[in-house]
């Protein structure tokens, strides 16, 4: 955006110049004046029905939109660049914007143009910056997606306070305010955590070397800011001041950089939002020990909410929503990322499940009535900002309609589990008047701006009525008036006319006339206008009713405003109940959707305690358990998974599992993981059984990638992971390591696969899953008591290899590579070449070819030459001389079908 154009405007208007000053226009000026202020935002500069833009963020606009890029005079001798928006669409251009990474601030016109003419013909209407729209600030329906949460997310660091560090984050879409501790091993996974849209710091700590990798890896969404922002000195008075309260004793008690943190994104909220205030929910302490530490590695190779290729379909998260609420979609992704490690309040969401599974009627009731539920906290922080329309009215209306139903249902069953009885009591505590006033005022059809007016229901309130009437039936009153005067009077051909020089008036016909120039009509009509056969008069009921009418609209629009404004101070003076009963009935639908998808797909129920335990029995991959159902491609096949302490033991076991490429390891060992986070997010599980001890923390290392930007190659990369695997895991933590060493040669790669064994099993103690080629690997078994061998299980028929993808104990005898890379596709010489040069590798009894194994394989006597790969290419099969000799003409269909089959069985021995 800083070209050297816009750098040079944005100088000239910094020094005020009375040179620069004198070559713009008052409307440029205008324009400079407000950009410098906000020089890192593209500014939506309002002109009537239209956000104009100029200079450099005309150009990125244009670029970024695809709009005309047009000028509008010069500026110091150079075309001012300019292209603009409507106004009315504005929010469909913004998405575009926010979504590239822009930041816009909005330019309206706070003063009426009629007050600025009083001040000369040449006056500017005055403009002004009323919000910063960012990332992590929207609140607008089309910006945001309704499953998911729009963090804006503050980090702070206290270095008097043991360099320590805190993150703040922020939903101003729905109030939810949250503080949590970090450090430095930490602060990368607790970021990708909450995946915030924006997360500002102070540019000191932005440019700080240590944390170089974390920026790289969070991009464009790490904005820094002046570090003012982040003085602990002025924390706590900031936040005091923006909950209006004389302490922050009734909050909890808040470390000085939680303070720093906390305050810093409010005041990021203040800056981006000018006069408007959200309104924030009391912050709320997070332990960094209440929930599973997941490391980002570990997220992205499991594919939680979305898959390594950024796509949502095919993760975790959309494999187990059947939440009918924006608001519970939200909640089930929050619960996902952050699995809870404290076995009861992993009970309390196990125990609403188990009661809505075993009432499937009441499930169902609950969830019909949720599917009526309009995302209220969304409405309510619009309204807040003055950003609400009437349909964000009739969203709380219809909201606090749905919630007592929801109620009714509830209210009904005894023994409700604890976080069904807490959801029902904040339901419960919802304004119920509020609910009958909105009811009462609000039409049925509403219109998304409040400036259309029409969105009180007839008989809300007289005067309106009246008014429209007036401005909709117009016609109708003047014909009823016209028939009045003309009973009175008693001349028929009295009409009642209207012209844009007189308005209304009354016309007669000259001879016509005398009822209304004598006696005490004179006084009451008055002579307004004579023609040559006319005349014309007016009364002052008339004039008054013309008047009326020309006014109806306006003032219908004045009647129906000053009645929002009413509704919405109602709504937001609420705002606390609303926002707890919107959550309460997330809860609801979070529940009752885990309860849909255990009823649905047979999950059963964990147990989660505080031991050392890892049985899984029949466990399922959640994921492509529910894509083989799609796709008819069979059943999935269930595997058993013990990783829990053997007699005598303290620590949990590690299985070593070997088998071919393809036959399920990965699979494997993903829904193993992908299990224990079900479990702790308080869900039921793919599984016959399960039993699992909590898991503090989980590291997966499952599949190559690498990050050459970086300069780390592939297997760098994976020495990097599983350096912070063995530095970092503990005797509760769970691990899943798939071919480690595989990108270096042979010897090297078996060296540090073993070294990592053996410190899993000595050092970390935890609980592991350890796939790997290696085979030798598998001696360890007798030399590490925790240790045991474990194999996907494959059968050989006909020379091809069937993968049973399932897990047994035992060790593998070889990987089977030839024959997967048979079935990839491999040209049929290079694979029968494979297998001669693998025979006698294992006939040597090495795995490293030497000379004199190179001597036993010469290329040119054994190797398959050029021409007879050509001509093993072109020869034909006799799949294609059994096809020449058919003489389809004389065959029966039996016959053909015969044939068909023998060409099959044919094809069955190539």
């Amino acid at each position: 955006m800083n070209s050297p154009l816009d750098m040079e405007v944005l100088k000239t208007a910094q020094l005020a110049s009375q040179e620069s000053r004198a070559s713009a226009t008052p409307m440029m000026e205008q324009f400079i004046e407000i950009k410098a202020a906000n020089p890192d935002s593209m500014l939506f500069y309002r002109m009537g029905d239209f956000y104009e833009l100029f200079f450099e963020d005309a150009v990125d606009a244009s670029r970024a939109l695809g709009i005309t890029l047009t000028k509008r005079g010069q500026h110091m001798g150079i075309d001012i660049p300019m292209c603009g928006v409507p106004v009315h669409a504005a929010d469909d251009y913004l998405q575009k914007l926010i979504g590239l990474g822009f930041r816009v601030a909005v330019c309206e016109q706070v003063e009426d143009p009629a007050e600025a003419k009083k001040r000369g013909s040449k006056s500017v209407v005055k403009r002004d910056v009323v919000r910063l729209v960012t990332p992590g600030t929207i609140t607008e329906d089309k910006l945001l997606s309704p499953s998911e949460s729009n963090y804006l997310m503050a980090l702070a660091r206290v270095r008097g306070a043991g360099n320590n560090m805190a993150l703040a984050w922020i939903d101003i879409s729905t109030g939810v305010f949250r503080i949590a501790e970090t450090d430095d091993q930490r602060l990368l996974a607790d970021i990708l955590a909450i995946e915030p849209r924006e997360l500002i710091l102070a540019d000191n700590l932005f440019h700080d070397d240590e944390l170089r990798p974390v920026m790289e890896v969070l991009g464009r969404i790490a904005v820094p800011q002046p570090a003012v922002l982040f003085d602990s000195a002025m924390a706590e008075g900031r936040i005091t001041r923006y909950f209006d309260v004389a302490t922050l004793e009734g909050f909890g008690n808040f470390s000085r950089v939680e303070l720093a943190a906390a305050a810093a994104a409010i005041a990021y909220v203040e800056k981006t939002q000018i006069a408007e205030r959200p309104p924030l929910g009391v912050p709320e302490r997070l332990a960094s020990s209440s929930t599973m530490f997941i490391d980002p590695a570990t997220r992205a190779n499991l594919e939680l909410v979305k898959t390594l290729s950024g796509d949502r379909n095919g993760a975790l998260l959309k494999a187990i929503d059947r939440t009918v609420t924006g608001g519970g979609a939200r909640m089930l992704s929050e619960r996902l990322m952050s699995p809870l490690t404290d076995p009861a309040a992993i009970a309390a969401r196990q125990e609403a499940i188990a009661f809505l599974l075993a009432e499937p009627v009441l499930t169902d009731r609950l969830r019909d009535r949720l599917k009526r539920v309009p995302d209220m906290p969304r409405a309510l922080s619009r309204l807040a900002l003055d950003r609400g329309g009437p349909r964000d009215l009739g969203a709380i209306g219809a909201g606090l309609g749905a919630a007592r139903e929801v109620s009714g249902l509830l209210s009904g069953h005894i023994g409700l589990p604890d976080e069904l009885a807490n959801a029902l009591g904040d339901i419960e505590a919802l304004p119920r008047a509020i609910e009958a006033h909105l009811g009462t005022m609000l039409a049925d059809e509403l219109p998304l701006l409040k400036r259309d007016g029409n969105f009180l229901r007839e008989g809300a309130h007289a005067e309106l009525d009246e008014l429209r009437a007036l401005r909709d039936q117009s016609r109708r009153v003047i014909a009823g008036l016209q028939l009045q005067y003309a009973d009175e009077t008693g001349i028929r051909s009295l009409k009642i006319k209207h012209n844009n020089v007189l308005g209304y008036f009354i016309e007669v016909t000259a001879n016509n006339a005398g009822p209304l120039t004598e006696g005490e009509a004179k006084a009451r009509f008055i002579h307004r206008q004579s023609m040559a056969n006319a005349m014309r008069f007016t009364t002052t009921e008339l004039a008054d009713l013309e008047s009326r009418i020309a006014n109806a609209a306006g003032q219908a629009l004045s009647i129906e405003l000053e009645a929002f404004a009413a509704m919405t101070s109602d709504v937001v003076g609420s705002a606390e109940a609303i926002k707890k009963g919107a959550r309460a009935l997330a809860v609801i639908d979070v529940a009752a959707g885990l309860a849909a998808l255990a009823e649905e797909q047979g999950y059963c129920r964990p147990i989660v305690d505080d031991s050392r335990m890892f049985n899984i029995v029949g466990g399922r991959h959640p994921v492509v358990e529910q894509a083989l159902r799609r796709q008819s491609a069979g059943p999935f096949i269930a595997n058993n998974c013990d990783l829990s302490p053997t007699q005598g033991q303290e620590s949990g076991a590690i299985w070593l599992l070997t088998g071919p490429n393809m036959g399920g390891k990965s699979t494997f060992l993903r829904q193993n993981a992908l299990i224990a986070i079900l479990a702790q997010m308080g869900s039921f599980v793919p599984a016959g059984s399960a039993h699992i001890g909590v898991v503090d923390r989980l590291f997966s290392r499952v599949g190559a990638s690498d990050d050459l930007a970086r300069g780390r190659s592939t297997f760098m990369v994976e020495m990097v992971e599983t350096a912070a695997i063995l530095n970092q895991a503990g005797d509760r933590s769970l691990v899943i390591l798939d071919e480690i060493g595989r990108g270096t040669s042979t010897f090297d790669g078996l060296s540090i696969a073993w070294a990592a064994v053996e410190h899993l099993h000595e050092v970390n103690r935890c609980r592991s899953l350890f796939a790997t080629h290696f085979h030798e690997l598998t001696q360890l078994s007798d030399k590490l008591a925790r240790l045991a061998n474990a194999t996907m299980r494959v059968k050989e028929w006909q020379g091809d290899v069937v993968f049973l993808h399932e897990v047994g104990p035992g060790a593998a005898d070889r990987s089977y590579g030839v024959q997967v890379a048979r079935l990839a596709g491999l040209p049929a010489p290079v694979v029968q070449r494979a297998r001669e040069v693998l025979d006698l590798l294992e006939s040597s009894g090495s795995k490293k070819p030497t000379k004199q194994l190179v001597d036993d394989l010469p290329l040119f006597n054994i190797a398959v030459k050029r021409e007879d790969v050509a001509k093993a290419a072109s020869a034909p099969s006799r799949v294609e001389d059994s096809l020449k000799v058919l003489d389809l003409d004389d065959m029966t269909p039996r016959q053909a079908l015969e044939a068909l089959y023998a060409l099959k069985q044919e094809l069955g021995k190539v």
